[in-house]
């Protein structure tokens, strides 16, 4: 078996290369976080077996964060391996710095230089490149499986080569000072060049404690080096990389932010609305047509319409998890075009426009990663939150993703906000989401005031050049996310559906009462803790129970609401009575309905997400999180229903005026003692003192 460690930069291909060689499906995405970990992988070709271990993306083999950290310790501790070190042709230049590094190592190393785009910035001789760094070099699109014919050959012929890398620039250098507190082996002259750029791990492996700090001398050699290397080899470039006119709209400082609220705006119109509308309503048509109604009316000619059984299958299976099935299609346009928006290059510019807004609350632009992840699943968005490299920012940012609005709570905005608002409900999603952000952004605010402050955190971002989208690894992505929602619906939500619907017809005694014919055990649980949320606006039993269940996962909201309101049948007939008011009975104005929408935001995620945070920051920081989320969700609950039940009331203008007014005044009263405070220093205080010493 021939191991090989694929190696290389963030945003180079390499995860694409490593699904195209092993045929392998990881998630592919240009921002620090999306490897985090290493994955490994066995493929034949030729009668030779190959394992394959795809490394975090790393910038030099000093690591700066977690993921990098990963990659360098799995490179140290596998120095026999084989290096595939991929780079775009498109940014050769700061690539190689890795490649350098890896030479002084002594790795075996094969470099694939990977050309995504039609129009190069330049050309490159790879045959004199070759030459001149004395490795094998291969020339592909890691996008499409024919180029990996050659990277395999490379690989087979590279396997068992003991290379020796003469690198001039090496011998500029005073290592001296460095090699007193190195043992004699053959990695001295690397681990001494490491304490030259002062290593941290590697200052730790030998007990080092002194700082050298000529890391600048050595990366201005390595630079030298590399622009004389590439001028031998590379052509004249015709563009800069990474340089677009519509940096200069989409990261303009005043239109940076409105631009991405209308592509978020205009994504979740087509989603919600028109385009994502029209596919759940022709699913339901077609699901009731061929499969549930026909079903429902045999189960019925069989046990009779009072059974049980039709009971569970209509209300459990049809009313809770068709209802939730009904809305594959929006989920999927909504990670659709989140795919486009980071296929194309944009989200990076995003995580550059909020990096100095997070960096007031304790975070860097990495954390717009984690958080934008957080839109689709909140258990997967946890993961990425381990490449911070300081321990507050990891615990802040897994703390604050649950706040953003993950795929699951959609049926929940569409289906309540519409039956209130229709159309004019978009603002009411868009409202929402922005209110998850913004919870977020304060909470990290007073944790870095407060019990969690971060250190400084180093953030490079490299920005992808615009590109166009790729269809197939779009569709792939799509088709990746419609198996995992369909196979929470076909486990965790039917089981959860099933218990659910037991709890609210059966009694404690086990009998049976269909319909609210009797005191269900969900229906006492409800009831035991409906006084609680009375001002919030929603004190009704059913509510509160849906929020129980919800704790499981919270597509199950929706399909609870629909049991406790008695509606049955078709999954056509459910979305059209759950868009009606009968089925909402339970809120007795807007207002309630939009309080409720809010708690559910913000209070607990899925049992899914609460086990991985435990794992990532631990049970006390995971048990104190879910105390802050119950809290925030019923201040914040209790504050809108009261905001909006003004409104009703008064009128939205008069609302409007008087938080306005209510706002000046505890300004000016802030104001007011901030001086009175002031007046009790005396101004000449300093004076004073400096005369006394010198008295």
């Amino acid at each position: 078996m021939i191991n090989v460690c694929l190696v290389g930069n963030p945003n180079t291909g390499k995860t694409t290369l490593f699904n195209s060689l092993t045929g392998a499906n990881e998630h592919v995405g240009n921002w620090h976080g999306v490897t985090v970990e290493e994955k490994a992988k066995s493929y034949q070709y030729n009668g030779e077996e190959f394992n394959i271990v795809d490394l975090p993306g790393i910038y030099s083999l000093s690591p700066l964060s977690f993921e990098e950290e990963v990659a360098v310790k799995y490179l140290l501790a596998h120095k026999d391996n084989l290096v595939l070190n991929i780079c775009d042709a498109s940014n050769l230049q700061r690539n190689l710095y890795l490649t350098l590094s890896l030479l002084e190592l002594g790795v075996n190393v094969v470099l694939v230089i990977n050309q995504i785009d039609k129009k190069p910035i330049c050309k490159i001789d790879s045959i004199k490149l070759s030459q001149l760094l004395n490795i094998p070099i291969v020339h592909i699109n890691a996008a499409k499986k024919q180029d990996m014919l050659p990277v395999n050959e490379a690989l087979m012929k590279a396997a068992g080569r003991r290379p020796k890398y003469l690198l001039p620039y090496l011998n500029k250098l005073d290592l001296s000072s460095a090699y007193q507190y190195l043992p004699q082996s053959e990695d001295r002259q690397f681990y001494a060049i490491k304490l030259l750029e002062d290593d941290g791990l590697v200052k730790e492996k030998f007990g080092v404690s002194s700082d050298f700090g000529r890391s600048d001398d050595l990366a201005s050699l390595r630079y030298e080096y590399i622009d004389t290397t590439l001028r031998k080899a590379t052509s004249e470039k015709v563009r800069i990389y990474g340089k677009s006119r519509l940096d200069a709209l989409l990261l303009n400082r005043f239109l940076a932010l409105p631009i991405f609220l209308c592509m978020i705006a205009l994504a979740f119109y087509l989603t919600f609305f028109t385009v994502g509308a029209w596919l759940s309503d022709g699913l339901c048509f077609v699901l009731d047509c061929i499969f549930f109604s026909p079903l429902s009316h045999w189960l019925s000619s069989l046990f009779g319409q009072a059974s049980w059984v039709v009971g569970l299958f209509d209300n459990a299976i049809v009313g809770g998890v068709g209802s939730i099935i009904s809305f594959l299609p929006q989920v999927g346009l909504l990670f659709l075009f989140l795919s486009i928006l980071e296929d194309s290059g944009y989200l990076s510019r995003v995580a550059f426009v909020f990096d100095d807004l997070l960096a007031k609350v304790g975070l860097s632009g990495k954390a717009v990663y984690t958080l934008l992840m957080g839109f689709g699943c909140s258990t997967t968005a946890v993961l990425t939150a381990r490449n911070m490299e300081d321990k507050n920012a990891k615990i802040k940012t897994a703390f604050l993703t649950p706040y953003m609005s993950c795929s699951a709570k959609f049926p929940i905005y569409s289906v309540l906000g519409g039956a209130f608002f229709g159309v004019s409900n978009i603002w009411l999603v868009m409202g929402l989401y922005l209110l998850g952000v913004a919870v977020a952004v304060l909470i990290s605010f007073i944790f870095e005031k407060t019990i969690l402050k971060s250190k400084a955190q180093s953030f490079i971002l490299e920005f992808p050049p615009y590109r166009m989208m790729s269809v197939k690894r779009t569709m792939k992505l799509l088709l990746q996310n419609v198996k995992l929602f369909l196979t929470r619906v076909g486990s965790i939500i039917v089981a959860m559906n099933v218990v659910v619907w037991v709890l609210s017809n059966f009694t404690i005694t086990l009998a049976y009462v269909p319909n609210g014919s009797g005191v269900s055990v969900l229906e006492t649980l409800g009831r035991l803790f409906a006084p609680l949320f009375i001002p919030l606006g929603f004190g009704n039993w059913s509510l509160v129970a849906s929020l129980i269940a919800g704790l499981v996962a919270k597509e199950v909201i929706v399909s609870s609401i629909a049991m406790f309101n008695g509606i049955e049948g078709g999954v056509s007939s459910i979305q059209s009575s759950i868009s009606s008011l009968t089925a909402v009975a339970g809120f007795a104005s807007a207002s309630s309905m939009i309080s409720f929408l809010v708690f559910c935001l913000l209070y607990v995620p899925c049992l899914a997400t609460i086990s991985v945070l435990a794992k990532e920051i631990g049970g006390k920081w995971t048990a104190f999180s879910i105390i802050v989320e119950l809290a925030v969700a019923y201040v914040t609950s209790f504050v809108v229903f009261n905001i909006a039940s003004a409104c009703e009331l008064f009128g939205t203008g008069v609302t409007l005026i008087f938080l306005a007014t209510l706002l000046f005044v505890a300004f000016c009263v802030v104001l007011v003692v901030k001086k009175l405070k002031g007046k009790k220093t005396c101004p000449y205080k300093n004076k004073c003192l400096k005369k006394c010493k010198k008295g």
